[in-house]
């Protein structure tokens, strides 16, 4: 009799136990599957990929829509978004409290009612300087080697003219505007060349070995008129937009190269084809340029001391993965309340 009476006792305890969890996975404090937290995925991702993402925590929801529409139409109960949603969307959240970028810039996600909001924004920053950095070199070698004429110009009789005007990277000094992410890779690779390294950035930063100083935006001129090649690794902002104008390339060495493959915008473009024109500098790699795409009767193309990629210095077959093994550590980060990484600083733009 008292062993039944005790079995009685235990189930109803238990039922009332599980009563008590079940309402409090419903109030969204437990880590059980029952809060269901949703996250938006933007992005083209393999399943693979996605699945990577679903194993951080069973609570963890992927919505994966097909069309702009289905978006709007689960927005309200989003609460995290992986990738870049429209200004119509972000009207529509009612949950949202975290958008994770894909890229490092962030200049065309930035409108004011996200930049008010209390969201928060993360970028690729510091996860995607290795492709970045790479293609910058290829530029860099590209003119200083004479690929780029050896490429236009397909005459075995070029040979001599292209070897007289090549030149080596070993002692030469590249000023590097922007040590974030893409500028520290950049000054891996090119110290590896036997290259002085020195840099701008508007914050205070760590300072690599490889880089012999980095100053504040105040020195950007005295930069300019060390560098033999210049590379532009910050991103674009209103403090950026323009920054290298008549002005600065007066500053330049009139042998100097400069190397773009972050932002377009950042450079002024009739500065640059008057001072590519004129001699002011003796040529210009660009993977990027202000008009997108540039016009095919653009005189940059023409321009024998310059060589353009259409914007692809952002390919890279690991990115994704990159990209997915960050979003992964801060949905982690996030499910504990502990900080993310990579916060953008969204009144700064970076």
């Amino acid at each position: 009799m008292t062993m039944w009476f005790c079995m009685i006792c235990f189930r109803g305890w238990w039922n009332w136990k599980r009563q008590i969890i079940g309402s409090v996975a419903a109030d969204g404090q437990s880590q059980g599957k029952e809060r269901n937290m949703k996250v938006l995925m933007q992005m083209d991702l393999t399943e693979e990929l996605i699945e990577e993402i679903r194993q951080v925590a069973e609570e963890v929801e992927v919505v994966c829509v097909d069309s702009d529409a289905a978006a709007l139409e689960v927005m309200p109960e989003i609460e995290v978004v992986c990738g870049h949603i429209s200004q119509e969307m972000f009207a529509r959240r009612k949950k949202l409290k975290w958008m994770q970028s894909w890229g490092a810039g962030v200049d065309g996600v930035l409108h004011p009612e996200l930049v008010e909001s209390d969201v928060v924004l993360c970028s690729a920053k510091g996860w995607v300087g290795v492709h970045l950095a790479e293609h910058a070199m290829a530029l860099l070698l590209g003119l200083t080697r004479g690929i780029h004429t050896a490429v236009r110009y397909p005459d075995w009789d070029r040979r001599w003219a292209i070897r007289a005007a090549s030149w080596e990277l070993i002692e030469q000094t590249m000023g590097i505007v922007g040590l974030g992410g893409t500028g520290r890779e950049l000054a891996k690779r090119a110290s590896a060349f036997g290259m002085r390294i020195i840099a701008v950035d508007p914050e205070e930063v760590e300072v690599p070995e490889e880089v012999e100083a980095c100053w504040g935006m105040d020195q950007f001129h005295a930069l300019l008129e060390q560098a033999d090649v210049v590379a532009v690794c910050a991103p674009l902002t209103a403090e950026t937009e323009g920054l290298f104008d008549q002005e600065a390339f007066a500053r330049m060495r009139s042998h100097a190269l400069l190397i773009n493959v972050t932002r377009g915008w950042i450079v002024d473009e009739q500065a640059l084809l008057t001072a590519l024109a004129d001699g002011q500098i003796g040529g210009a790699g660009l993977d990027v340029v202000p008009q997108e795409p540039l016009p095919e009767d653009h005189p940059l193309w023409r321009m024998d001391n310059v060589l353009i990629t259409p914007h692809t210095a952002g390919g890279s077959p690991n990115r994704d993965s990159r990209c997915v093994a960050l979003f992964c550590d801060n949905l982690r980060r996030y499910l504990a309340g502990e900080a993310l990484v990579s916060v953008i600083d969204k009144r700064k733009g970076y």
